[in-house]
């Protein structure tokens, strides 16, 4: 990946360079460190898995600016890939959303994506959301356009009117976003192949797949959304829900048992841990200033 793009400039390339481009779901510093080092090229910060793994609340807009960026910050001190933050609602009216957008791309995130539910919001594939004007939804995109301080900064656009108001509404809502500076649209909770490729015919922009376990859309593979136009597709919390259920396997083992010599070969080694976090460089660079120190 090229070192001298920005960061908004890293993501634009990735999604040239792969057709189309996974983006996957990392909770914290340490699940960013190691998407990049099997080979990702895009890691996106979860709204849910902020309010789920950082502070343990659900997903009802519970969370703010300032948690969000603490998360951001660790991530982006540690990661060079491109980062896409959800930034929910924006946390207010126009002001709001720009001083959001600002702070986030100046914590070095690549792109964010706002949504157009109310500000009481849930989890875009649950029942009974409600959103709010389209007039509405395209000033909160005009105002994060406006605030960003790189062109290359990417501000993507979701839309949760499909499952609320049909395809065809969800369709004209993500064309009046992208006439108000939207460089992507997230067509949310989309059921089927044919849905998702009319919003990639309707559009010239990228169109995004959320590609979540367990909720209103098929597990389609890239090859067969690639076939329909897709673009981008997200994996918001897969690893983050297949750590949980490891970690509740060994607290019930633990209990259980009382050890855990069962459950070994579901844990990363020590030795694991220490690659992906470089630990040896850290120790060689000890023992030279200890060295260096005895020899004053």
């Amino acid at each position: 990946m090229n070192q001298s793009l920005s960061p908004g400039g890293k993501f634009r390339a990735a999604i040239t360079a792969n057709q189309p481009l996974q983006i996957v779901g990392t909770v914290n510093a340490y699940t960013a460190m190691m998407a990049q080092k099997v080979g990702h090229q895009a890691i996106y910060l979860s709204g849910a898995g902020v309010a789920n793994a950082s502070y343990g609340l659900p997903d009802l807009g519970l969370t703010s600016l300032p948690e969000v960026l603490t998360d951001v910050s660790r991530i982006t001190a540690v990661s060079d890939l491109p980062l896409l933050v959800d930034i929910d609602t924006g946390w207010g009216g126009a002001f709001n959303i720009a001083r959001t957008v600002k702070a986030i791309e100046k914590a070095g995130a690549a792109a964010i994506h706002i949504e157009d539910q109310v500000s009481q919001k849930r989890c875009g594939h649950r029942p009974n959301k409600a959103i709010v004007s389209k007039a509405e939804m395209t000033d909160r995109v005009k105002a994060a356009v406006d605030a960003r301080a790189e062109e290359d900064f990417f501000v993507m656009a979701r839309t949760d009117a499909f499952q609320k108001e049909g395809l065809d509404a969800a369709l004209d809502r993500a064309q009046a976003c992208v006439a108000a500076g939207a460089d992507a649209i997230f067509a949310e909770a989309v059921h089927e192949l044919s849905d998702y490729h009319a919003f990639t015919q309707a559009l010239e922009v990228p169109v995004l797949a959320n590609i979540t376990e367990f909720g209103a859309t098929p597990l389609y593979n890239c090859e067969t959304l690639a076939q329909v136009g897709i673009q981008l597709v997200l994996y918001p919390l897969s690893a983050f829900r297949a750590m949980n259920k490891a970690a509740l396997n060994v607290y019930q083992h633990l209990l259980d048992d009382g050890h855990q010599q069962e459950v070994l070969d579901t844990m990363q080694t020590r030795m694991e841990l220490y690659e992906f976090l470089d630990y040896h460089a850290f120790e060689t660079k000890l023992d030279q200033l200890f060295a260096a120190g005895k020899n004053l």
